[in-house]
């Protein structure tokens, strides 16, 4: 029986997750700040007696250590863990207030990912010095962390950020039988793509979303952007020269501002 650890559980990408591995009779660790969302989506989940909730903001790096190690004695080892707690917002480095904006973007989307994966990773490699081959460490970038996007640098940056560090990371792991898993998001159909009021090519179902990041999570994939479709944009993306890259993206819709409380 898997256990796995999700981080951004309540909604969107980590819910979609946690239901699809649930289905896949794996025991969970759920972690997100709403303890009353947390128990409703425990309710719909198989076997919701084998599953740990843990309400707190990834940001508590100490409550989230605390979580993590409650999980591993619960369960004497983990499996998988997910680091998908994120958060978006349309930034403007022109004006001061979106300061603090960005700063929360990078707390939650590239820190507490590495808070996320460090206190597993000793257990982790223990468990591989004992013969277990299927041990995950997975990160989620977007396909907005491949080139800047205009009035998105928060965000942007945040998950390059996420897409170099899980890089460094999966380098660092790779003589430890512990493979780190980079997952690059397309458009997902979740509330943080919802209030999007632009097109989003090849929109993807959340739930097919988590199925498809599930096998490549179980393959032990270096990098996999979802959908497939949003991976040769990405690829493109790349070979832009940036006058073309300036030219065509200046005009890009924007995601609102919005200061966060």
């Amino acid at each position: 029986m898997k256990r796995v650890f999700i981080t951004g559980a309540s909604s969107g990408i980590g819910a979609a997750l946690a239901q699809y591995y649930a289905e896949q009779g794996a025991t969970l660790g759920l972690v997100a700040r709403r303890q009353a969302v947390l128990e409703q989506l425990l309710a719909g989940l198989p076997h919701p007696e084998r599953h740990r909730l843990y309400a707190l903001d990834v940001n508590d790096h100490a409550a989230l250590t605390a979580a993590a190690e409650d999980f591993i004695a619960a369960g004497d080892g983990v499996d998988v863990v997910i680091a998908s707690a994120g958060i978006s917002q349309g930034t403007l480095t022109e004006y001061a207030e979106d300061q603090q904006v960005f700063e929360q973007v990078f707390a939650t989307n590239v820190l507490a990912t590495v808070a996320t994966f460090t206190p597993f990773i000793a257990t982790m490699k223990r468990q591989a010095r004992a013969g277990q081959t299927d041990l995950r460490l997975v990160g989620v970038g977007s396909v907005a962390g491949i080139r800047g996007l205009p009035g998105a640098g928060a965000y942007s940056g945040s998950k390059a950020a996420v897409i170099g560090y899980c890089e460094s990371l999966r380098v660092e792991l790779r003589a430890s039988g512990i493979k780190v898993v980079t997952i690059v998001p397309g458009y997902i159909d979740t509330p943080m793509t919802q209030v999007n009021h632009y097109k989003m090519p090849f929109l993807m179902p959340a739930r097919q979303f988590a199925a498809k990041t599930g096998a490549a999570v179980a393959r032990g994939s270096s990098y996999r952007v979802i959908p497939w479709q949003m991976g040769v944009v990405a690829k493109l993306l790349r070979l832009l020269p940036n006058w073309l890259y300036d030219m065509v993206f200046s005009k890009a819709p924007r995601k609102a501002r919005k200061t966060i409380n």
